[in-house]
């Protein structure tokens, strides 16, 4: 079966853009596709493509060209940059990276909340103004964790908060009774009154139709006053200008947040001088070895792909994720 795959590498330039991609050259033929223009030029005959650069869209802007293409991988768990109707449409199977970034994320959240109950990031500030200023601090034992997405990050989010602990309760697209990690998942129609409960709020879900500005300034005010909100899933589910009013009124006391509706995040963006928010630059699942974790859950599926067989994490592409028993 040599050379018997075209493949088209989308955001990489070169074999050494993307860990081990040599292992497979003598399966494939790989066109590396860094940007729209060599996209557009390498996607006719294609059959596979590897979405590298899981922030881009330009497939869409493409997508008349890829008439024999069968099968995209992308590099990112969630995929709603690929997710534009000629792709949904189609027969092109979809797969994600589902799984490689639970772990760094779960610890992501975790430490977040810690930092915040255990006033990390105010310490630091007097440490740099060199004040010494007594003050208590949170016990977290016993407090209560909503995390909004019970997929596989969720799940991690779900495991190690309550070994450290905390409470936690999940709220997914419909209530059911018997999870093994959550016991109940509340419906999304019962989120206001998890929302009342909750010392920290996890949003992790992914970005769909349904779930898009799935905060907004009633979700804030349904919040338990002072409550800690973490957002790792997209910055298009939260209504940002909600975000900063709640925060600048304390009745949310902290935000953590990894993503953005806006990324990179400008200069002029308000949500820098929002009160009480932690910022990081959308980092939460990256960790050392990440790119060879995305880059080996492909050469599995790419191996599958090759022999016929069924591929790992295939996007219901009607809901925008990859269902539990898919996965």
């Amino acid at each position: 079966m040599t050379n018997s795959t075209i493949l088209v590498i989308q955001g990489a330039a070169a074999l050494a853009d993307v860990p081990g991609l040599d292992s497979i050259t003598d399966k494939a033929e790989i066109r590396f596709a860094p940007d729209k223009e060599s996209l557009l030029s390498s996607l006719p005959g294609a059959d596979a493509l590897f979405g590298w650069d899981f922030r881009a869209d330009d497939i869409e802007a493409c997508w008349n060209a890829a008439s024999s293409l069968k099968w995209i991988h992308w590099s990112g768990a969630g995929v709603d940059a690929a997710m534009f109707p000629g792709l949904v449409d189609s027969d092109v199977t979809l797969t994600n990276s589902r799984g490689v970034f639970d772990r760094a994320m779960a610890e992501w959240a975790l430490g977040m909340m810690i930092a915040h109950a255990k006033l990390l990031p105010e310490t630091l500030l007097f440490q740099q103004n060199r004040e010494w200023n007594y003050r208590l601090s949170t016990q977290m034992l016993g407090q209560k964790v909503a995390i909004v997405g019970v997929g596989n990050i969720g799940r991690t989010i779900a495991r190690i908060t309550s070994a450290f602990g905390l409470k936690v309760v999940g709220v997914g697209r419909s209530a059911r009774d018997g999870d093994a990690d959550f016991g109940h998942i509340h419906g999304q129609d019962e989120l206001n009154d998890v929302l009342a409960d909750a010392d920290y709020v996890v949003l992790i879900t992914p970005l769909t139709a349904d779930t898009r500005n799935l905060f907004d300034q009633t979700r804030f005010a349904a919040m338990k006053p002072g409550a800690m909100f973490i957002n790792i899933g997209r910055g298009q589910l939260v209504d940002e200008t909600a975000l900063i009013a709640a925060l600048e009124s304390g009745h949310v006391g902290c935000a953590a947040l990894d993503v953005f509706c806006e990324e990179p995040l400008g200069e002029a963006n308000p949500i820098w001088d929002a009160p009480n928010v932690i910022i990081s630059p959308h980092i939460s699942g990256d960790f050392t070895e990440h790119l060879q974790g995305i880059a080996n859950l492909f050469y599995d599926n790419f191996a599958r792909y090759q022999l016929g067989e069924d591929l790992l994490n295939v996007v219901d592409k009607s809901c925008g994720f990859v269902p539990s028993s898919s996965a």
